[in-house]
């Protein structure tokens, strides 16, 4: 806690031998809690990702108990890094489904076809993903040539900066379909509850991000593998260990808790068929779907089908399932009063 280097110590301070259990202990209950509410919903696919995400950070916070003892031990230390640092992009990629599950209950509101939120995002955050991996990888084995080890760095700030581009388009995506339903009188709980939740996690997830963004810039401007620095010019967020525990494992526990709390199938409906009917927006219907000819490629390389509107096509007025719903929907009743905001 002093921010004095220790000798032979590859995490630059004497790690914390008690955090990582609780962390390991709070992740592992919440995951399992999860789990359960995956089942009791009927939800695997909406929020599966959680407890997978769960289950990363337990075997992170696991691994780094074990090293804490050994704190010479690099493998440990690469080994919970690189787990801990792979569960937050997957955190983002589960608001991704979420978002889209939101878009699919007022279609007619939503600035892009919902299921291309899933899609185009995964793919995105598969790149992201790929370059968190990689970077942390070469980032946390300091045997490797300086050479590579600037690679790691630059693969890690590179996954960093387009998870914050990443995130400022879906908040974008977010708040004009939030706009758009305000605007038309959409107040429905059960819509606006689980988006409410959605920006509370993106506000957790971003500054996550922005403090990862910070440390990774400032640890790239020392040269580790030459070992001549003078431990008083680096950042305190690489000598305090509290930074650590602050803005990765707390904010990112709080994430997951939040979910548990208002878990978005208490108020969404399980069928990406249902949708609120644009009349009352209380009265749920049952529709078609939200359908996009193109292929899937297609879709997730032009989600907005830009190609179509230069070409003069419309596709979307072959997807206005919801303008004659009164004939062919189905009415599933009203869910106004299940959620509460």
């Amino acid at each position: 806690m002093s921010g004095e280097l220790v000798e032979g110590s590859v995490y630059f301070y004497a790690p914390n031998k008690g955090a990582p259990v609780f962390f390991a202990v709070a992740f592992a209950a919440s995951g399992i809690y999860h789990g359960y509410q995956c089942n009791h919903y009927n939800s695997w696919r909406l929020t599966g990702l959680y407890v997978i995400c769960s289950l990363l950070f337990t075997v992170g916070f696991i691994v780094r108990e074990v090293g804490a003892f050994d704190y010479s031990d690099l493998v440990k230390f690469i080994v919970s890094t690189c787990v801990i640092y792979a569960a937050p992009p997957l955190v983002a990629l589960a608001n991704y489904t979420i978002l889209g599950r939101i878009l699919y209950y007022a279609p007619y509101h939503s600035p892009i076809h919902p299921g291309r939120v899933i899609t185009t995002f995964a793919f995105i955050s598969f790149v992201v993903e790929s370059l968190n991996g990689a970077g942390a990888a070469h980032v946390a084995n300091m045997s490797l040539p300086a050479n590579l080890q600037e690679i790691g760095r630059s693969l890690l700030k590179a996954a960093l900066v387009i998870q914050l581009a990443v995130l400022a388009c879906f908040v974008l995506l977010a708040v004009t379909f939030h706009r758009r339903c305000l605007r038309a009188g959409l107040r429905n709980p059960a819509l606006l509850a689980p988006l409410y939740t959605l920006y509370a996690s993106t506000l957790l997830i971003t500054a996550r991000t922005v403090f990862r963004v910070a440390e990774y810039w400032t640890v790239a401007e020392h040269d580790f593998y030459s070992g001549d620095i003078d431990p008083d010019d680096l950042s305190p967020a690489i000598r305090y260990e509290w930074f650590f525990w602050v803005f990765e494992a707390s904010l990112m526990l709080v994430n997951h808790v939040l979910f548990n709390v208002r878990h978005p199938r208490r108020y969404l409906p399980k069928s990406v068929k249902v949708y609120l009917s644009p009349a009352d927006g209380a009265t749920e219907i049952m529709g078609p779907g939200y359908k996009d000819g193109r292929p899937v490629w297609v879709t997730v390389l032009d989600p907005f089908d830009l190609v179509g509107l230069v070409k003069g096509r419309d596709e979307s007025k072959a997807r206005k399932f919801w303008e004659g719903d009164s004939e062919g929907g189905k009415k599933e009743g009203s869910r106004v009063g299940e959620g509460q905001v």
